[in-house]
């Protein structure tokens, strides 16, 4: 076979791997790369080229920076403020949503923006009566729209250093700001008009009728459905138990989620003991709400009102969560994390995917994105609170002041980013001078800094920017440009521009935009020097094509992160993103070759 046979085919599996979902994104990337080096297409040095780039530097400091300034409490101050500013009504909250987020992403991980703001989102919906589904979905899109403007985004990083790859300029730290920020407040002004009608009206926590308590988490979450009143039996064989020895539910599947003993309520604890005439309020599927291997030991009462009751008593509460970005507990189950024990705090339900997980929790892997439903006491959300894996969804007032290292870190940044603009060639060094300030005025120190870093992207980004070099190596990028020239190449530039825009757009609804540019970038630049379009006009084309990830949540993991706690379905992204997408994508055509000639 030839080399670029043997390119195209490693490719095919990339692509089939990442399309089913079977393995993960970087693992898949990592994998590539070992096999354009193993089968001898690159060299060792070129294989592992990836992690000596600058867009690599870029992207571990950009994310080091953004967690500098989050600690310091500057972005979290200036993103309420902004909410605040534009006040409760709905239309004018979600401008101030999509800005704020948008804001933070200029100079944050779209992630780290969206993680800032999230929090403070359940209190402002409940105190403005908007629903959090109208909300959530435009906080996800603004931080992309956002990250269009500046170099500071995975995907524009990769693109300005394949440029390099073949002796071009890359993109300077501005370079993106005049299209990305027309195209930012395009997709802001589509939302605030028309994309928050296509929106769900109702997020998991509203799904019960307006006049009712919008705070019944219990019917939110349809644990009513599942909920069972029960009687120890005295004398029986959980009379004088422990209900971590009871196996009600390792062996039965029955979740224990209230004692009541006489007109007390107990803990729920591992420790705690069960006596005849306790009244237990479980959840469990009706097939297992009655076995017939439970007479004796517990009694089905009929059910009543004292569940409400219990569940507002002062001392417990409950808590609504999602499970963070490059949280460890993703692929983990209840059961493996010890969460009762370790948080002492019990989950009741799990919203994945539109729906309500209630029973046999224990065994279920946490997925990214998963809407948890805790019961606990202060106690549990001190304890939470201290969990970088999980977000909670309470509303948690900004510092009202800034210490003196606040405000240097805020210096460092402001400083980095100046420098970044007036010495463009040393973005790299000047913004990884910024990030090793950071630890030397003790902002972080340097586990927390690596702790800041996502690595997954950082390995992703990595392994496939060999990818690049592999596809000119072998000639594969002229075989391409080459392809769609011979069916395009009778078209003006601005056609030949669109379809490398819209195949961009296609590929980055379902693989990873900085997958995707990696391998339309090449082949776009290669075409463009052919026929004499600017390679850089391209080039950015491409790149802000990358970021259009509205229509499917496995664009962008920041879609996925709001699904759970949004109530959203694929199909709220497809109504809400395939008109937003058509949009940007004709102001693209229409800005970039007025601001730089295509050719």
């Amino acid at each position: 076979m030839s080399q670029i046979s043997i390119t195209l085919l490693f490719l095919f599996i990339a692509a089939l791997l990442l399309l089913r979902n079977i393995l993960r994104a970087d693992i898949v990337a990592l994998m590539l790369m070992l096999a354009l080096g193993l089968s001898g297409i690159l060299t060792p040095q070129e294989a592992f080229s990836g992690f000596s780039r600058s867009a690599v530097i870029i992207m571990l400091s950009a994310f080091v920076l953004a967690e500098g300034v989050r600690r310091s409490g500057m972005t979290e101050r200036m993103g309420s403020f902004i909410i605040r500013l534009f006040g409760k009504g709905e239309g004018r909250l979600i401008f101030g949503v999509m800005t704020a987020s948008a804001v933070l992403s200029l100079f944050m991980n779209n992630i780290a923006a969206a993680s800032l703001l999230f929090p403070s989102l359940s209190g402002v919906a409940r105190r403005s009566k908007v629903s959090p589904s109208k909300l959530l979905m435009p906080l996800a899109f603004g931080t992309i729209l956002g990250g269009m403007a500046t170099l500071l985004t995975t995907t524009n990083i990769v693109v300005s250093g394949l440029l390099r790859d073949v002796n071009l300029p890359g993109f300077t730290l501005t370079d993106f700001a005049p299209v990305g920020l027309l195209l930012a407040l395009t997709g802001i002004i589509f939302m605030v008009l028309w994309g928050r009608k296509l929106l769900p009206s109702q997020s998991p926590a509203q799904r019960i009728k307006e006049s009712e308590d919008s705070d019944d988490l219990i019917t939110a979450y349809q644990l009513s459905e599942r909920l069972v009143r029960a009687e120890v039996c005295k004398g029986g064989s959980l009379d004088g138990i422990t209900l971590g020895k009871s196996g009600l539910r390792e062996k039965y599947h029955l979740n224990v989620i209230a004692v009541q003993r006489g007109r007390s309520t107990l803990p729920i604890e591992a420790k705690t003991i069960l006596k005849g005439d306790d009244i237990l309020l479980i959840m469990a599927r009706p097939e297992d709400s009655v076995p017939e291997s439970l007479t004796g030991m517990l009694e089905i009462l009929p059910s009543g009102e004292w569940q409400e009751d219990y569940l507002s008593t002062p001392n417990l509460a409950l808590i609504e969560a999602a499970i963070a970005p490059r949280s460890h507990l993703a692929g983990q189950t209840l059961q493996e994390i010890r969460f009762e024990q370790k948080y002492s705090a019990m989950v009741l339900a799990v919203w994945r995917r539109g729906r309500s997980i209630r029973t046999r929790l224990a065994d279920l892997p946490l997925e990214f994105g998963d809407g948890l439903l805790l019961q606990g006491t202060e106690k549990s959300l001190n304890l939470l609170q201290t969990e970088p894996g999980l977000i909670l969804l309470v509303e948690s007032a900004p510092s009202t002041s800034m210490t003196l290292r606040g405000w240097l870190t805020t210096l460092v940044m402001t400083a980095t980013l100046a420098l970044a603009v007036i010495f463009p060639n040393l973005i790299a060094e000047i913004m990884l001078s910024g990030a090793v300030t950071m630890v030397l005025i003790r902002t972080m120190n340097m586990d927390q800094a690596y702790r800041a870093i996502d690595w997954r992207s950082l390995f992703l980004v990595a392994g496939m920017l060999p990818v690049g070099v592999a596809l000119n190596k072998t000639g594969a990028s002229q075989m391409f440009a080459n392809t769609i020239l011979s069916v395009l190449g009778g078209s003006n530039h601005l056609v030949l521009l669109a379809g490398f825009v819209l195949l961009t757009v296609a590929l980055t609804q379902i693989i990873n935009g900085a997958a995707a540019v990696t391998v339309v970038a090449p082949i776009a630049i290669t075409a463009a020097q052919q026929v004499g379009m600017e390679p850089r006009s391209v080039a950015m084309a491409v790149a802000l094509a990358s970021s259009m990830a509205f229509m499917s949540p496995l664009g962008h993991s920041v879609n996925v992160m709001v699904m759970g706690a949004g109530g959203y379905a694929f199909r709220d992204y497809a109504r809400v993103g395939i008109p937003l997408t058509i949009l940007l994508v004709i102001i693209l055509l229409v800005i970039l070759p007025l601001v730089m000639p295509i050719g």
